[in-house]
């Protein structure tokens, strides 16, 4: 009687053991097994990459600045006006003594060859300010204004689509003596990692079925009178794709933060009265509209 009694103490004590150990073996499972929501796309993930706005961004930028005033003779200047997100320079201040433009050649007044080279260097020593490498931008436009004014104008290309949007330009005005007197860019910096994220994106429709989707689509724009309008894209409207571009907005909900989208440009009509739709090749939305350039 006694064996028996111990025996089934044995029974109860190995069984409670083993019980324990299961809920201990599943409570383990349940914990390292990743949620769903965790390994799984959510419905409000951003489809594109997204450059956030960055404090750290932004103090490179005012340092940068410091740092260019200070070698100029410049103390306590005043901060310049800065992007929103891009902290690239918007504008700067009126200076006393003035900034200059790094001196090339021996003679007084600078060839234009020469003014190239020291906008080149001055570019090339000013990335942070700007938010873009030299080997990114391209000179599209170098003149001379009635008033002695002269104005270089860069386009950015970092990625393997243009930039469309007002983003990826860069224009410099100076005056015949080098002296610097406006310098406005909305390059996008930071681009490694936004490169490697684009590169991965391939449009949801092609050419063709762009061309197909926009017509009878409404739309929205700008009117001369800074009015807004809407109008609807015509069956019979000559309606031309164009090229796929990299088309930066601010995220919904999240204007600090500016997403990349890939998007259709395509030209609607002709002659003056022509514009520039933007199609989202993902999402197959219009996401803008622009004067036909």
């Amino acid at each position: 009687m006694t064996w028996t009694v111990r025996q089934k103490e044995g029974w109860g004590r190995r069984s409670c053991f083993a019980l324990a150990w299961t809920l201990a073996l599943l409570a383990c499972s349940c914990a390292a097994a990743p949620s769903p929501e965790a390994t799984g796309p959510r419905a409000s993930a951003p489809v594109y990459p997204t450059l956030a706005d960055s404090p750290d961004r932004r103090q490179a930028a005012l340092a940068a600045w410091a740092n260019l005033t200070l070698a100029q003779g410049i103390a306590h200047a005043p901060a310049p006006e800065l992007q929103p997100v891009t902290q690239t320079l918007k504008s700067i201040p009126n200076l006393s003594p003035s900034l200059y433009l790094p001196k090339v050649g021996a003679a007084d007044a600078m060839s234009e060859e020469e003014t190239r080279e020291a906008l080149r260097r001055f570019i090339s020593a000013q990335g942070t300010l700007i938010g873009a490498e030299p080997k990114q931008l391209s000179l599209v436009l170098r003149t001379d204004l009635a008033d002695g004014t002269k104005k270089a104008k860069y386009e950015q290309h970092p990625f393997r689509h243009p930039l469309r949007g007002g983003y990826g330009q860069l224009e410099i005005s100076f005056a015949p003596d080098r002296r610097l007197l406006q310098i406005n860019s909305t390059c996008i910096p930071d681009v490694e990692q936004l490169q490697r994220a684009l590169a991965g994106l391939t449009p949801a429709l092609n050419a063709e079925q762009a061309a197909t989707n926009i017509v009878g689509r409404t739309y929205t724009y700008t009117d001369a009178g800074l009015g807004q309008q809407t109008s609807t894209v015509a069956s019979n409207e000559e309606v031309k794709v164009r090229e796929l571009v990299i088309y930066p907005l601010p995220r919904a909900g999240e204007p600090s933060a500016l997403e990349l989208h890939l998007a259709w440009e395509i030209m609607i009509g002709k002659g003056a009265g022509a514009r520039l739709l933007y199609l989202d090749a993902a999402t197959n939305k219009i996401i803008a509209s622009a004067p036909s350039t």
